[in-house]
């Protein structure tokens, strides 16, 4: 049986030795773990009122029957990118077309995408 006391400096000297983060250790395949990457747009203040709800809900209406955008599947991303592309091309392109909203991700661009609209209007 091993020796409790070898265990404990053995258990101990890893963890000192990785006590920098997760980003000095091998995943299971050999290869380090990636840094955590950020994320640069630009950023447009939006104050959430019921007027700008109100009058950016009637644009996104407006442009989901947009010929453009009409046929498109609602499910999925294709549509959601259709319409912000029809509600402003100029604000679209400064903040999304760089790095188009991808299935599943989190949009964190959609309110400086609102503000970057009410301020163009």
């Amino acid at each position: 049986m091993p020796h409790p006391a070898i265990f404990v400096f053995v258990c101990s000297f890893i963890l000192l030795k990785y006590a920098n983060g997760y980003k000095d250790l091998h995943g299971l395949n050999g290869k380090m773990f990636p840094k955590a990457a950020t994320f640069n747009f630009p950023e447009y203040a939006y104050k959430e009122t019921s007027k700008n709800e109100i009058t950016y809900h009637e644009m996104e209406v407006e442009c989901d029957h947009y010929a453009e955008c009409a046929n498109i599947s609602p499910l999925g991303v294709a549509k959601i990118n259709c319409i912000r592309r029809c509600i402003s091309p100029s604000c679209y392109q400064d903040i999304y077309e760089f790095n188009e909203l991808e299935e599943g991700e989190i949009d964190a661009r959609l309110n400086s995408f609102k503000g970057c609209v009410i301020q163009r209007m």
